[in-house]
């Protein structure tokens, strides 16, 4: 079965009811996608297929053979982060981290959709995905300051470095 994955056409050899997931993780080497309660309940397993997120411990491979799946491994271009990604490091959002490719493909769905969300746009989006440590108020600030590093067009902001934000704190 062909996948396109990132960008790259690839050929796997599974049971199309395979859920994507495990074909991203296991066949595929691309483990930044994270298995949380295989119910699509909590959107750690967050991913975009043709560009809308979809979670993929559901989601049977053969579904979305020959559509584009882009993980959180390929939201970066080459060594520079996406600008939601670079927004993340700014608002020290991670605690554990466990969650939080679920969160940033989130994030990007929806910056796509509303380039200048509220408060009330985020927290609506973003409440699908469970963060057990709480960084909720962190998630909204580093969604926030994406949409400006993105200025207003997220689908064709180009990537930007990390870097630290004064004093190394949000």
């Amino acid at each position: 079965m062909k996948l396109v994955v990132n960008g790259k056409s690839l050929e796997v050899a599974v049971p199309p009811d395979t859920p994507l997931l495990w074909v991203l993780r296991e066949e595929v080497g691309l483990t930044g996608t994270k298995f949380g309660c295989g119910q699509a309940l909590c959107g750690a397993c967050t991913v975009h297929v043709d560009g809308q997120p979809k979670r993929s411990c559901v989601t049977p491979v053969g579904d979305v053979a020959d559509r584009p799946i882009t993980t959180i491994e390929g939201l970066a271009a080459e060594a520079a982060l996406h600008p939601v990604q670079q927004a993340w490091v700014e608002a020290n959002v991670p605690q554990c981290g466990y969650c939080q490719s679920g969160q940033i493909m989130s994030a990007v769905a929806l910056l796509r959709a509303k380039p200048r969300p509220t408060d009330a746009d985020i927290d609506d989006a973003m409440s699908a995905n469970i963060c057990r440590c709480g960084t909720y108020p962190r998630i909204r600030r580093a969604v926030h300051r994406a949409a400006e590093l993105l200025g207003g067009d997220a689908a064709e902001a180009p990537p930007r470095t990390a870097t630290a934000a004064p004093g190394g704190k949000p």
